[in-house]
This record gives C-alpha cells, structure tokens and sequence, in this order.
C-alpha cells in the first residue's frame, strides 16, 4: 500500500475546499491511502510544494507515489526555508499563484489522478 501524507500548514480549509479534498480522499483507488495533518512532524520522503519548485508531467507525479510520500504545503506566507532544504523534492503546482485552499484541492485531485494513472483507471486521459 502506499501511504500519502498532505501536511496543510496555515489553517483551517473552508468548508468548499475540505469538501473537495475528502472527496478525492475518499475516491483513491484500492492500495493508496492519503492523510491529511495541519502540522509536520515525521516524514519521510518531504515533498515540499513551492512557487519556484519544478514542473512536472502528471506521469512525472505518478512516479512520486510509488514509495511513501509526504507533501507539505505552505500556508499564506510559503514554507519555511528549512523545510525546503529538508525536502527531497520542491514541486510547483502551477505557475499562477494560487490560494492556500485550491493549491490543497489541486493537490488531492493530482494525487488522485495520479493513483488512478498507476492503477490504469480511465480517470486521467492523456
């Protein structure tokens, strides 16, 4: 099973935004399972989203669920700047700057897309 973990730091999701994201929690196809935390404590495999962080190819985030993984997301300040050299990885999302709350959705549904992609579901057509 691979084990995801989303670490939301900054707040609480408003109610639009968690509908989302438990939504796409619970879809996540047999073998991937997703936890979600409002603070970072052990990881392993950070991945740490960031504005300046590198593009990739829905394939290219598939590869990132292979192992057990933990993405951290900055709250309305960013990250840490110890938590990005910690990282193994900073990944964009996109080159827009989006809010804290969609960067979350957008997230959950790339896992998601992802998880369907390795497991040949018809979700993510490319």
């Amino acid at each position: 099973m691979a084990r995801l973990h989303v670490v939301a730091l900054g707040g609480r999701l408003p109610g639009w935004a968690e509908a989302a994201c438990a939504e796409y929690e619970k879809r996540m196809p047999r073998g991937y399972e997703v936890s979600r935390a409002k603070a970072l404590s052990r990881h392993k495999n950070l991945i740490a989203l960031d504005e300046r962080g590198k593009d990739l190819t829905t394939a290219q985030f598939a590869e990132l669920l292979k192992t057990e993984a933990t993405f951290v997301i900055g709250g309305p300040d960013g990250l840490d700047e110890a938590i990005k050299r910690e990282a193994r990885l900073l990944l964009r999302l996109s080159a827009l700057t989006l809010p804290h709350a969609l960067a979350q959705v957008v997230l959950m549904e790339q896992l998601y897309r992802a998880a369907t992609l390795l497991t040949g579901h018809p979700y993510h057509r490319a």
